[in-house]
């Protein structure tokens, strides 16, 4: 058991399914009094039946005021892990301008809204906890998705900002960063996905189980997938070579399609 979050007020956005149930799950069965929220209405409502948490329904962007009323007036946990994918990046060229508003605003902004709701408490108490379901893509990139790969490295960034910013004021920060993880986010991302993600994927309760360790280690950078942390340590040590690299692989999947 993970001291820190029992009895905690914990909200999980996008936890319908996927990774967000599964952290929710797993929150619940370290004692923590979780709220499940989801666009999706009656996921959210089943999620929340099983694990015996609260539904709270509805976009992540409006849900905290909501959130904080069903934990008694506190959030101690805020896990922004709603997300959204798109395979956007082909022959002809990255814009897409629905995919890239879309993937502003949630993988982005309702990152930062959320803290603009919760800093104020967190900081008066001197504590508080926000998770940011990022993605490898957030530390590396992501062929054929240039909005996800984009924003996911603004989240990451954000993160990096909350925890250099408030970390000696009691905020606690932690980017998860998976790669491929079998969910129906995997799907989305298409052929791009089934050649770099899928041959590695992990299941959700493996993302849940590396975020509690990371809590319990107070460590803010969550890798699910070890291996990351070179990959990430090859692109800032030699980017000339690993990009080259990454074309290779942008090359096999425009053969392959």
């Amino acid at each position: 058991m993970v001291e820190s979050v029992q009895d905690a007020g914990v909200v999980v956005t996008g936890a319908g399914g996927g990774i967000g149930a599964a952290l929710a799950r797993r929150f619940a069965a370290e004692g923590a009094r979780v709220v499940v929220n989801d666009l999706d209405g009656d996921k959210a409502k089943a999620v929340a039946e099983e694990i015996g948490g609260i539904a709270v329904p509805g976009d992540a962007s409006a849900s905290v005021g909501d959130a904080r009323d069903a934990l008694g007036g506190a959030v101690d946990v805020y896990c922004a892990n709603a997300g959204v994918a798109f395979e956007d990046g082909g022959a002809d060229g990255p814009l897409d301008e629905r995919s890239w508003a879309v993937s502003w605003d949630v993988n982005v902004m309702a990152h930062v809204r959320a803290a603009h709701e919760l800093l104020p408490d967190w900081l008066e108490r001197g504590a508080g906890r926000f998770v940011s379901t990022v993605s490898a893509a957030g530390l590396l990139t992501m062929i054929g998705a240039p909005s996800y790969s984009v924003t996911k490295h603004g989240a990451y960034a954000f993160a990096e900002w909350l925890s250099l910013t408030y970390r000696h004021r009691g905020l606690k920060v932690h980017a998860i960063c998976p790669q491929g993880v079998r969910t129906d986010m995997l799907a989305s991302t298409g052929s791009a996905g089934d050649l770099v993600l899928r041959p590695n994927a992990i299941e959700p309760d493996a993302v849940a189980d590396a975020l509690l360790r990371g809590i319990e280690e107070d460590r803010f950078l969550i890798l699910p997938h070890p291996e990351v942390a070179g990959y990430y340590a090859a692109r800032a040590t030699a980017p000339d070579r690993w990009l080259a690299g990454m074309n290779r692989v942008q090359r096999t999947w425009e053969e392959s399609r």
